[in-house]
């Protein structure tokens, strides 16, 4: 690793955790904003986006794109989709473990104690974002193999965290934290299976 990438990767680093304490500092006042702007058919529409966000529906997307890039013969997007589909497993896995070692409460559940440990009921899993975190590792691939493709997707991961927190269901911090976490399986993904394509890419490009 040369200098350049080591400032990049300090300056990621910075911004993130800058991110991440900003949105714990916020957590409450996002909270407060959403339950003064509730709206009946808002939060039915968020409820969907928040059904349909969820990591089944990526995987179910991503094998059926894999698919048809197969079928067509593409390799290149094959191996594309299949890395989106392997950072997906990773980010929730990851989320999955620290949401049962931090049990967080909801911002639905009523309670004093809002870190509460090790806990297996899905009320105490806030912390991070399990939606917020496979959708951001799934498209945050896609756009480190194709820039404008992924960003054209990047509203998607948006409002999917937008609607965890509008339902009650994570705080802002649980959002943010997510979709690092998500970031960093997707350049992990990425290191492993598609530097070669990108490199291939930026030498046709040039």
């Amino acid at each position: 690793m040369n200098r350049k990438s080591v400032f990049y990767w300090l300056i990621g680093i910075l911004i993130a955790a800058v991110a991440i304490v900003a949105a714990f500092h916020f957590d409450h006042a996002m909270v407060n904003f959403i339950e003064q702007h509730q709206d009946r058919l808002a939060k039915r529409m968020m409820t969907k986006v928040s059904y349909f966000g969820n990591w089944p529906e990526h995987f179910a997307v991503g094998l059926l794109l894999a698919g048809i890039a197969w079928w067509r013969g593409s390799k290149k997007w094959t191996r594309i989709f299949l890395a989106m589909l392997i950072a997906l497993a990773l980010a929730g896995l990851a989320g999955r473990v620290i949401k049962i070692s931090t049990g967080r409460a909801r911002p639905s559940v009523k309670t004093e104690e809002v870190w509460n440990g090790p806990r297996f009921s899905s009320k105490f899993h806030a912390f991070p974002s399990g939606h917020v975190a496979a959708s951001t590792a799934f498209f945050a691939v896609l756009c480190f193999a194709n820039w404008r493709i992924g960003l054209a997707c990047l509203p998607i991961p948006l409002l999917i965290g937008f609607s965890r927190m509008y339902v009650a269901a994570h705080y802002l911090s649980d959002v943010v934290f997510a979709a690092v976490l998500g970031i960093l399986c997707a350049i992990f993904v990425h290191c492993l299976f598609l530097r070669e394509i990108r490199n291939r890419q930026s030498k046709i490009e040039n």
